[in-house]
Formats: C-alpha cells, sequence, structure tokens
C-alpha cells in the first residue's frame, strides 16, 4: 500500500501520485512519513520536500508557509509557496 501524496501551492498543483516515503521540513525539524504513520498536522518550515516513489525516483520541492497533514495514508502538503527542484 502506497501513501497518496499532495502537493499543492496558493497557485496550482505541484506534484501528485503515490509514494512510499515523503521527508518534510517543518518548524521542528525534518519529519518523515511512510504508510500506517500516525496522524499529523504541523507547520512547514522553509526547506526541501523529498518524496520518494514506490519505484525508488525521488521528487524533490521546496515548501514553505504552509502545513503538512497526515491521514489515513493520506499525505497532504499545503505551502503559501512550493515548486519543484530544477
Amino acid at each position: 500500500m502506497a501513501l497518496q501524496v499532495s502537493l499543492v501551492s496558493a497557485e496550482a498543483e505541484v506534484w501528485t501520485g503515490e509514494a512510499k516515503l515523503v521527508v518534510a521540513t517543518t518548524t521542528e525539524g525534518q519529519i518523515g512519513f511512510m504508510t500506517g504513520h500516525e496522524p499529523v498536522l504541523a507547520l512547514l518550515g522553509d526547506g526541501p520536500v523529498r518524496i520518494t516513489q514506490e519505484d525508488d525516483t525521488v521528487v524533490e520541492a521546496s515548501a514553505r508557509d504552509g502545513f503538512v497533514s497526515v491521514e489515513s495514508n493520506r499525505v497532504t502538503i499545503v505551502a503559501g509557496h512550493a515548486a519543484l527542484a530544477s
């Protein structure tokens, strides 16, 4: 079972898909999520988001001014500013 991940900014949907690991930067530091993670709601810090897909491809993005929510194998990252890394 994979995580359902959605990364959105105020302007657009940045990335959506399935992943086996998501690491986000919060105001308390970095936190990682895998399937079965307990529910979390945290404020985003200014830093990277790394999404590891099922085939081990890594999607890197930056996100800030928002929050990350995890519940029932669904990771939602809502940011004022977010963009995929070049």
